[in-house]
């Protein structure tokens, strides 16, 4: 057994875990990581990065597709499932090896195997080949999420799949029933459907993203008629059974048949066998209650990510890993603020948002004005062949605060932090419309629709 004395002990190496652990260190402590997987975490390795690979070869494939739009005439292509999830593993593993280089860059300890609390300052980690042990002044857990499935319904990454599974599986299906319609339903309808799956989604709620905008929401579902994705929303699923094609799926508004399942429903925090309960950490709805400072309800101990609550997204993990690391640092860190943290889902086409739709702003009881530009009018989308979707703007009418933002469309995922920058220094409307935008590019939509919330919009 390996005894290791540090400042800082951090269990998971996830966006939220490694940013925490880099930090710390930046800040003159010694710290310790655990991971019982690669550096990286889901996001990296089964999650965020390579499903963003394989987005990006489903757009390859569609702009293929479209090569006569841009006067480009093709015999024929062959778009190769296999090589896009090899191409995924490919970028994977290169980000997992940068996070393995800047914990060597800085003298951060890595050790694999899982790491179990014993107590506020001692952390366990059982390894392939035996015991180490971690004291620590201060301890981050950061153990992130996995796939949640439906009561009775288990997930066998055969016919019943979840996200983790979809990345390693080299071949698409001729059918799938994605069930659940945010954003891990959406982009994998999207990947499957560029390579010739029949996509059938299956949604509980009335509506695609059922959290963005039900103007953004509107547009995708009639954006994925147009692609043959077919969407069922407002039925509950009673049952997945094998049969038919591959597996049947009863709901209250029908069945389905299809060669596989995807289970998109979201996803649980992993709080079980960290060693919560023998140390008595609080919990709240199954996830680890922390204050403002991310310590939770044990001294010493902190928590950040997935496991410390919604929303469960990698760039908020990195802030609170920051927060953490800055609180034990004997630093004053300014809290996150959770009512700024932009949301990202990047099928085709990309959905961005920040701050509150337009249904909670008037549920709030605030008197608002809004701003839309369709992308159909901007001259950068339409000299890319990209016009489909909006810039949507939510603004208190009196004061001219910026309370969402919601875009659905080419780019929509970087123009979305010209807002969140904007709300960060509280910017009003009129000080988003003097600042001037080059020409032409797609973030001229988001100056157009702060000019359509003042009633100025110039270009329609």
């Amino acid at each position: 057994m390996a005894s290791h004395k540090v400042d800082a002990a951090v269990v998971g190496t996830g966006p939220g875990g490694y940013v925490s652990a880099i930090r710390c260190a930046q800040l003159g402590l010694t710290v310790a990581t655990v991971e019982d997987d690669r550096p990286g975490g889901v996001c990296l390795n089964w999650g965020c990065i390579p499903t963003k690979a394989l987005l990006r070869n489903a757009e390859v494939v569609h702009l293929f597709k479209r090569a006569a739009d841009f006067g480009i005439r093709l015999q024929g292509f062959e778009a190769d499932y296999a090589e896009a999830i090899k191409r995924s593993r490919t970028v994977a593993d290169r980000m997992a090896k940068g996070v393995e280089f800047l914990f060597r860059k800085n003298k951060i300890t890595l050790l694999l195997g899982t790491g179990t609390l014993k107590s506020p300052g001692l952390v366990e980690v059982k390894g392939k080949n035996g015991m180490d042990t971690i004291e620590a002044r201060a301890v981050i857990l950061a153990t992130g999420s996995e796939p949640k499935s439906l009561p009775g319904i288990t997930i066998d990454e055969k016919l019943v799949i979840s996200s983790n599974g979809a990345v390693r599986q080299e071949r698409a299906p001729k059918s799938l029933i994605v069930i659940g319609a945010g954003a891990v339903g959406v982009e994998f309808a999207d990947v499957y459907a560029a390579y010739g799956t029949a996509v059938t989604i299956v949604e509980a709620l009335p509506r695609l993203v059922p959290v963005e905008d039900e103007e953004v929401s509107t547009h995708l579902a009639r954006s994925f008629t147009r692609r043959d994705i077919t969407s069922q929303t407002g039925v509950k699923v009673q049952s997945v059974k094998p049969g038919g094609a591959g597996v049947v799926v009863t709901t209250d508004g029908g069945t389905f048949e299809a060669e596989q399942v995807l289970m998109a429903i979201g996803r649980a925090a992993r709080v079980k066998g960290v060693g919560l309960e023998a140390l008595g950490v609080a919990l709240d709805r199954g996830f680890v209650k922390v204050s403002p400072r991310m310590e939770t309800s044990v001294k010493g101990v902190y928590a950040i990510g997935d496991m410390a609550g919604p929303p469960l997204l990698a760039h908020k993990a990195m802030a609170e890993g920051v927060v953490a690391a800055e609180a034990i640092a004997g630093k004053d860190p300014r809290p996150v603020d959770y009512g700024n943290v932009p949301s990202c889902t990047y099928c085709r086409p990309q959905i961005a948002s920040i701050g509150v739709t337009e249904a909670k702003a008037r549920v709030n009881g605030r008197e608002i004005t809004i701003g839309r530009f369709p992308f159909t009018a901007s001259g950068k989308a339409v000299a890319m062949g990209e016009t489909e979707g909006f810039v949507k703007v939510v603004a208190d009418k009196a004061t001219g605060e910026i309370l969402g933002v919601h875009i659905l469309g080419p780019e929509a995922t970087e123009i979305i932090h010209e807002f969140a920058v904007g709300r960060t220094l509280e910017a009003t409307l009129e000080e988003i419309i003097h600042t001037i935008h080059a020409h032409p590019t797609l973030s001229e939509a988001a100056l157009e629709a702060t000019l359509g919330a003042l009633g100025q919009a110039i270009h329609i």
